[in-house]
């Protein structure tokens, strides 16, 4: 029987480039080799696409991108190719794919970019669709849509580079909206990039300023004291929740330059919640999973504040799968360890593919 051509994407433009080789490579390292037959394309911080033959400790390592094998390679949007387009030497060769898997954060790998592109080449891929994809990296979109649902977030206003010539008056109806301190942030980011906690008007308007830097909408939410708890969602139709993790060190900011580190020491499963609000939190994230469109696999992260009131937070279409973060962690912890997901999602993917294609 011949085996299934699987194509890993990785690195790419935005400022997770690292965190996407480590959980690439913690990805393909737990492909099993006896049914898939691996590609890898890489994409380098300045955007260009390269097929990558070498060893996967060179995409851990960062070395990747100085093998002499690399050839430039295109991602065909025509579905006749269905496949990579490999140049080399002057010599022009596609490389048939049938299930990708897009190992891509932040902007231009997790904001419907790439789901896009493989949606016009007709490959099934493993992840939400391109629309959810972008609904869930737009926070506002993320807002809009919850609100709809009747899922609780923080309170919460937009901001444009329209209000940049009256942002003065724009930052006062902030501030009497929301009261302060107030929560910052770009409305399109993976990582906490250019979010501010801002404790003063002063502060407000060089927080915007600093927003605006990453992205060209911000969002501002009140600020709450709370837990931070997160749950792994897993499927299709019928979308299972993993049981609720903690994130211990509420103070501790992320750093995608350091994603080698054990940052997930301070998480722990399942965290110490009454039996009902456990349950409630699950059932939330489902529900938030299915209002979204989300589809394959996503990270839902809530905030529980001091006064009990369960806030969702933001929902990551494609979490960090490195051997420490979250994601893999909730699933291991629920019975699922990193060779059977990544053979569960490819083949989902796989199953799935007929619906849109």
């Amino acid at each position: 029987m011949a085996k299934i051509k699987a194509a890993v994407i990785f690195g790419g433009t935005a400022q997770e480039h690292e965190l996407s080789l480590a959980s690439a490579a913690e990805v393909i390292r737990n492909i099993p080799t006896d049914k898939y037959d691996v590609t890898c394309i890489g994409i380098t911080k300045k955007g260009r696409w390269l097929y990558f033959p070498g060893d996967v400790e060179e995409i851990a390592d960062g070395s990747w991108e100085m093998n002499p094998d690399n050839a430039s390679a295109i991602l065909s949007p025509d579905p006749l190719h269905r496949g990579i387009v490999v140049i080399e030497d002057g010599d022009v060769t596609v490389r048939r794919i049938d299930v990708a898997f897009p190992v891509l954060h932040g902007k231009k790998g997790a904001d419907g970019t790439i789901q896009a592109l493989l949606d016009m080449s007709c490959i099934p891929y493993v992840g939400s669709g391109h629309l959810a994809a972008a609904s869930c990296m737009d926070k506002s979109h993320t807002h809009m849509m919850l609100d709809d649902y009747g899922i609780a977030t923080a309170d919460w206003k937009l901001i444009t580079q329209r209000d940049i010539n009256c942002i003065d008056k724009r930052c006062e109806e902030i501030a009497a909206a929301l009261g302060f301190p107030v929560v910052i942030k770009p409305a399109n980011s993976g990582c906490s990039a250019g979010t501010t906690i801002a404790h003063d008007i002063d502060e407000l308007n060089t927080a915007v300023k600093v927003a605006f830097s990453n992205d060209n909408k911000g969002l501002a939410e009140k600020y709450c004291e709370a837990r931070k708890l997160e749950v792994a969602v897993f499927g299709y139709d019928s979308p299972i929740a993993s049981n609720v993790g903690e994130i211990l060190s509420l103070g501790k900011k992320y750093n995608p330059t350091e994603v080698r580190k054990n940052s997930g020491d301070d998480f722990i499963i399942p965290a110490d919640l009454p039996d009902e609000l456990a349950k409630n939190i699950r059932s939330t994230a489902i529900k938030t999973f299915k209002a979204l469109g989300c589809r394959s696999l996503a990270r839902v992260d809530f905030l529980l504040t001091e006064d009990g009131k369960l806030l969702l937070n933001k929902t990551v279409t494609s979490p960090g799968l490195r051997q420490n973060s979250v994601f893999p962690k909730l699933m291991a912890q629920f019975g699922i360890d990193m060779p059977e997901l990544t053979d569960m999602l490819l083949e989902q993917a796989l199953e799935n593919s007929e619906r849109a294609y």
